[in-house]
């Protein structure tokens, strides 16, 4: 009988096509199911979840970022795939990407060959760090490795780890997956908004819309989404400081329409200086029965210690109870270092449901 693993392994370029029913579609669609399955088997759960034109969307507007892929198949068979995006700016030096293997093709050579492939792709655009994430179940590992930040833990005997270590990455940071019960009481949300609204007092206020961004509120939630790049804790990670103008906002809520997502921002307006200060955004498809993403959450520096990001996150769960009364949950991600919002979490019934692992390699 002839070993699987010896048989020829075709790498090819992943090409997104113009719609998901166009002839070409299929090594994308099959890219989309197997970053599905992968999230499944390693997690246990099914919260993370996405829809091909969740996906496909960004593919078609890579004015800010640029996108690329590899396939890897056996006997016309894709078994594995490399996605990955980078900022359309030549003073970056980083390159992030998601590396997906069938579970049942694992050590057969393919996570080699994507990896090889999507590293070569990073010097040819003059990348030269590239990041990745691995995930990984909540139960507490019998062999812990801990990253450069001394927070937070993953198996050091998953074939994920030891695999990145054997090519010369290095764990940089651990971050939570939460999940919050949207089916039980509110409660507990509900006092707690009316404590930390007390608590912040006149100078600051809810604001509150659905996607697309109002255009009064565009400038200054365009500074805000540009602080995530500065204000949130990276580890020994190499975030980039982002630039955002109101054009960007623009273009990022036409691709949220395009990726068939409905956006719920809460956002705290600094009342005497009229600029948006805290953001949380919780996210959806169309499948309104399937788990709710959070997206941004952030309190600029300048204003932290105000209980802004209780008002943030329990006045958008509280209006996301009207938008999305069917999402099961809402999945969250926090750095296992930014205590201060993990407490927050945790006291509005937030519990851990996975953990992902943040590698780095610094390229040759």
């Amino acid at each position: 009988m002839t070993d699987v693993a010896t048989q020829p392994l075709t790498v090819s370029k992943l090409v997104a096509p113009a719609t998901l029913d166009s002839p070409d579609a299929g090594p994308f669609l099959e890219t989309v199911r197997l970053a599905n399955a992968v999230c499944r088997h390693y997690t246990g759960h099914d919260y993370l979840d996405q829809e091909p034109a969740e996906m496909l969307a960004p593919w078609h507007d890579q004015t800010d970022w640029g996108h690329v892929g590899f396939t890897a198949a056996r006997d016309a068979r894709i078994i594995g795939a490399v996605t990955a995006m980078h900022a359309q700016r030549d003073d970056s030096e980083t390159l992030e990407f998601d590396l997906m293997v069938d579970p049942e093709h694992w050590g057969e050579g393919v996570e080699e060959a994507l990896l090889a492939a999507i590293e070569q792709e990073a010097q040819r655009l003059g990348r030269t760090v590239v990041q990745t994430w691995t995930l990984h179940r909540p139960e507490p590992p019998s062999e812990p490795l801990q990253p450069s930040t001394g927070w937070g833990v993953i198996p050091a005997n998953d074939p994920q780890t030891r695999f990145h270590l054997e090519n010369g990455y290095t764990l940089e940071q651990v971050e939570r997956n939460s999940a919050f019960d949207l089916r039980g009481s509110f409660d507990p949300v509900e006092r707690m908004l009316a404590e930390a609204l007390a608590a912040a007092g006149d100078d600051y206020r809810v604001v509150t819309w659905t996607s697309p961004t109002p255009e009064e509120h565009i400038d200054s939630f365009a500074y805000v989404i540009s602080r995530m790049s500065t204000d949130v804790p990276a580890g020994g990670l190499v975030i980039e400081e982002e630039r955002w103008d109101a054009d960007r906002v623009r273009r990022r809520d036409a691709r949220l329409k395009n990726q068939g997502l409905t956006v719920s921002v809460a956002c705290v307006e600094h009342v005497p200086t009229g600029r948006i200060v805290a953001y949380n955004e919780l996210v959806i498809g169309e499948d309104r029965t399937a788990a709710t993403q959070q997206y941004g959450t952030l309190v600029v520096k300048e204003h932290r210690g105000h209980r802004l990001g209780v008002i943030i996150k329990c006045a958008n769960l509280l209006r996301w109870r009207e938008i999305a009364p069917e999402s099961p949950r809402v999945s969250t991600f926090n750095a296992e270092e930014n205590r201060h919002m993990l407490d927050i979490n945790e006291a509005i019934g937030f519990v851990p449901v996975s953990y992902a692992g943040a590698w780095k390699k610094v390229l040759a």
